[in-house]
């Protein structure tokens, strides 16, 4: 029976893992078995840290509101819970988001928990 080479197929399937690790430094943008490893674990990193930007955006967010609060003489905790007392349901992005960008209405929701 013929040897078979692959040809096309092989050709195609090897540039396509180089494409992926295009700008990776020394051989792991030019050869084929390191740049398989490098996009597995780029792909583990990549999934960790989806779930972690989550977080992240949430501390920003917890951190931007407790500063804007400082000068009303209230605390971040002490918001929230009046903020759930009240009924007044807007998440912490919005409130992050009111506190830089709209400071005058911020200003009003923390005069409506008081």
């Amino acid at each position: 029976m013929a040897r078979v080479k692959g040809g096309k197929m092989a050709t195609k399937r090897r540039k396509y893992i180089l494409q992926q690790t295009k700008g990776y430094r020394f051989g792991r943008s030019t050869k084929v078995a390191a740049a398989r490893e490098a996009i597995y674990h780029a792909n583990l990193h990549a999934f960790d840290h989806r779930k972690d930007k989550k977080g992240d955006f949430r501390r920003l967010w917890i951190t931007r509101i407790n500063a804007a609060l400082r000068p009303f003489d209230m605390k971040y905790s002490r918001f929230i819970k009046a903020l759930s007392d009240k009924n007044i349901k807007i998440d912490r992005k919005i409130l992050a988001d009111l506190a830089m960008n709209h400071p005058d209405d911020f200003k009003r929701v923390v005069e409506a928990t008081k």
